[in-house]
């Protein structure tokens, strides 16, 4: 048995090296036997489709994205060199072809622009919460915390407040709410449910966040895969009221806070809490002060002056940056184009509502953003100086931020290259024409939905689920129904599907952060949120995408959505309540009366 053990590893890498070989030479012969001059659809055939469908099954199975997308890229390369059956040839030549294909996505002005404006970004937070200004605005908004209700709305605005990235809402409201929620007798899986619920789902749809740079370049490149240019920042903006997990979670967390009416694991989590006298003395000054201790929080630096305006200050920048750069970028579109009458109403009227409309959709966002990034990361230097911070320790923490966001710019780089070579060898066009006639039009929004929760479930991140899909969504919604409305839905899924899935994958990193955030078990964590979350996607599948994919829009479906929301909640949960052993001493007012009302 220990000999057999031994060779045991060998025996698989060999066999797995075999079937390697035995696949690649299948696909030569396959390549080969086909005319040279065909179409790439009619040259490769099925074998299109083998790239971005390794990606997703070596994501499922390896739970790593970046060497599955990899893994596509060179397998796409491959198909497309090979000319005879010589697969070593082939093989060298794919690579030289992907690293080419890598170069080429990288130097392309629009993805140059997108890469730099998330590591600046990411930058711009650190530095933040590295000057204690996140914490300041935390702290200061904690204050007012003083019941159930109170304190869970608090968390959840000061997650939407800090909208730039998850990681730092996440971290700075759990670390800061968590003493506060101790106090109200409010469970630490509860808070964990608040801040992974806000953190996320905000990032996704905010215009200013380490979220927009992917998510504008996905679009920007799949809807090229259709000949189709777009103006990436429009078109994202266009795709918001269709991201109904985004919209509809935030607002199940305020009505949950609300009513505090909990079911399933929650209730009873809640309950217990609420059944529990904490250990804290009321007459302890630094009670207030004690805060969870965890490996991911960013902690200011020793010696800085904390300020909310240390916060304030870089984020009106980044916004107020934003908006001037979006309007002269557009703006000198527009003056430098042909269309005469669009140059005179903008000359004419510059602010009326139709002219910034149009210099908005005209504009460059990928600069506009990159440029606004920059300037709002020059002023967080200035204020990190002025807060007693050294110039050069300023300029280390403001790189030290970008390491953190390396892991999702390769993502996106293998991504550009995946879709550069689907391109190549004609995936969108293979998948058109096969499935255009199998798939009716109403249920592709919630297909593409489905599919890309299940991936990122499974996979454990948001961004490698919508850099393998969105690839494939647009070309096949245009293929179904060749609409840019319906176009433009079904990329939306992809978005929000990927960031509910996400949210409830128990090996994704923003789900584990919360846990460690909020100092609640991980496990315990995932165990109360997933009813909670699949509740609301559930209302999202039945109530909005179905009909959405019938022509019924947003303006209709949200407002049904939230009605049915509250009174599944109301017939689903059930009050928590304080227990009338609680006395004064350990136990707010508000607590007492809310029993009593009981």
């Amino acid at each position: 048995m220990a000999n057999i053990k031994n060779y045991k590893k060998p025996i698989i890498v060999c066999t797995t090296f075999v079937v390697i070989i035995a696949v690649l030479f299948g696909i030569s012969i396959k390549i080969s036997n086909s005319k040279s001059d065909d179409k790439p659809v009619e040259r490769y055939g099925f074998l299109t489709v083998l790239p971005p469908a390794l990606s997703i099954i070596l994501a499922f199975v390896t739970k790593e994205t970046i060497s599955s997308l990899l893994a596509g890229v060179f397998l796409g390369e491959f198909i497309a060199s090979v000319d005879n059956l010589n697969i070593f040839k082939s093989l060298f030549k794919s690579f030289i072809a992907l690293c080419i294909e890598i170069v080429t996505s990288l130097a392309d002005i629009w993805n140059s622009g997108v890469f730099l404006l998330l590591l600046f970004i990411c930058g711009i937070t650190h530095l933040i919460s590295r000057m204690g200004g996140g914490q300041a605005i935390a702290k200061a908004l904690s204050k007012f915390a003083n019941t159930p209700r109170k304190s869970q709305l608090f968390t959840e605005l000061l997650g939407i407040l800090i909208f730039i990235d998850e990681f730092p809402s996440t971290l700075i409201t759990g670390s800061t709410m968590g003493p506060v929620m101790d106090k109200l007798h409010i469970s630490r899986e509860k808070l964990a449910f608040i801040i992974d619920s806000t953190g996320s789902p905000i990032a996704g749809i905010s215009v200013i966040s380490t979220y927009i740079g992917l998510e504008l370049s996905l679009l920007v490149d799949a809807f090229k895969s259709i000949d189709i240019e777009i103006n990436g920042l429009s078109t994202f903006i266009k795709t918001i009221p269709f991201r109904y997990y985004n919209i509809l979670i935030l607002i199940f967390v305020a009505m949950n806070s609300l009513t505090l009416y909990e079911f399933g694991p929650m209730r009873k989590v809640e309950q217990e809490a609420r059944n529990r006298v904490l250990n804290v003395n009321p007459n302890d000054p630094t009670a207030d002060d004690e805060e969870p201790q965890n490996e991911y929080e960013i902690k200011p630096l020793e010696g800085v002056k904390t300020s909310i305006w240390s916060a304030i200050i870089p984020i009106v920048s980044l916004i107020i940056g934003s908006l001037v750069s979006f309007y002269y970028s557009g703006y000198t579109a527009i003056m430098k184009g042909e269309d005469k009458e669009l140059a005179n109403l903008v000359s004419n009227s510059p602010v009326s509502g139709k002219a910034i409309f149009e210099i908005m959709a005209n504009s460059d966002s990928s600069a506009a953003l990159f440029q606004s990034t920059l300037f709002a990361s020059m002023v967080s230097i200035a204020i990190a100086v002025l807060v007693r911070i050294p110039f050069d320790k300023a300029i280390n923490e403001w790189v030290d931020g970008m390491k953190s966001n390396l892991y999702i710019c390769i993502i996106l780089l293998f991504s550009w290259s995946l879709g550069g070579i689907v391109k190549t060898i004609g995936t969108p066009d293979y998948l058109k024409e096969a499935l255009k006639n199998s798939i009716p039009q109403f249920i592709l929004p919630t297909v593409i939905y489905v599919v890309c929760s299940i991936v990122s479930f499974a996979t454990g991140t948001s961004f490698g689920t919508m850099g393998i899909i969105m690839p494939l969504a647009v070309p096949l919604a245009w293929a179904i129904h060749p609409d840019m409305d319906y176009t433009i839905i079904c990329s939306s899924c992809v978005l929000t599907g990927a960031i509910f899935g996400d949210h409830c994958s128990p090996i994704s990193d923003s789900t584990i952060v919360s846990s460690v955030a909020a100092g609640c078990n991980h496990i315990m964590h995932v165990k109360t949120q997933i009813y909670y979350s699949l509740y609301v996607s559930l209302i999202c599948i039945l109530i909005c995408y179905i009909p959405v994919g019938f022509g019924i829009y947003w303006y209709f479906t949200i407002p049904v959505a939230i009605v049915v929301m509250y009174i599944g909640l109301r017939l689903l949960g059930k009050k928590v309540t304080v227990p009338t052993k609680l006395t004064e001493s350990t136990e707010p007012t508000e607590l007492i009366e809310q029993n009593k009302e009981e």
